[in-house]
């Protein structure tokens, strides 16, 4: 059964692409950096996972990308933003939505090349962040790409600037100015943004079989990239062409 939450109950489908709507330019612009980030790791043929893809915002790029011998999947914990995604992406042949908690997963081991999480879902989903990495990690192949991502310390201003234009618009509830700050977003209504830091991001992959890259893009995003090792001992080569060299 999928468990409700803000993003399911209230901010989603046509109330969620509003909020996106009225962004200011350089929200805009961060909101298209983090897209162009991930695109820039799909290669032709990719099969691809977008974990809270909403209302399918991100999917036409990368499914662009993956070209028509790939498949980008996009799950969503709300059947109303699916329902808004299939419409919007009905004449994309190579893209599949699903309804799907993104704290589980219902895919086999090691099905995806490259498994993303952006725009923050890593705490706007408001589930176990280390066990969401653990997941991502757990459907992505060996050599293939994690890429989570959160918010710049440094765009903190127009972060702010939009969730107050999302406010006045009745989209989220009040800002409560109290107890916003120090990259915590509180509104009246009980909903909380909050972020991952780079220690934050490194304490969460700390022991995994992945090597760890935290970057910050376009001065607005924090991605950690999580690139998953092969087992030891794995040979990268087809059964059938592996040849003996003495």
């Amino acid at each position: 059964m999928i468990s409700g939450g803000y993003y399911t109950d209230r901010l989603a489908a046509e109330r969620l692409r509003r909020c996106y709507a009225l962004a200011p330019p350089r929200v805009r612009q961060y909101l298209e950096a983090e897209i162009a980030h991930v695109s820039s790791r799909i290669r032709p043929g990719a099969l691809v996972l977008d974990v809270g893809c909403g209302y399918g915002r991100a999917i036409p790029a990368w499914a662009e990308r993956t070209g028509r011998s790939g498949l980008v999947i996009g799950i969503d914990t709300s059947a109303e933003s699916l329902g808004l995604a299939r419409r919007a992406l009905k004449a994309c042949p190579n893209v599949c939505l699903i309804r799907m908690e993104a704290q589980s997963l219902g895919f086999i081991d090691e099905a995806f090349e490259v498994t993303a999480c952006i725009q923050n879902g890593v705490s706007a989903f408001h589930v176990d962040e280390r066990h969401l990495l653990e997941e991502c990690l757990r459907v992505t192949r060996p050599g293939g790409t994690v890429l989570i991502s959160s918010y710049a310390e440094k765009f903190w201003p127009p972060r702010l600037e939009w969730f107050r234009l999302q406010a006045r618009e009745g989209l989220i509830g009040d800002i409560d100015e109290k107890s916003t700050g120090r990259g915590v977003i509180a509104c009246k209504d009980g909903f909380r943004a909050t972020t991952v830091s780079a220690a934050r991001f490194r304490e969460l992959t700390g022991g995994l079989t992945a090597d760890v890259t935290i970057d910050e893009v376009d001065g607005s995003s924090l991605f950690c990239e999580i690139v998953k090792r092969h087992p030891p001992g794995r040979s990268l080569l087809h059964p059938n062409r592996r040849r003996r060299i003495d």
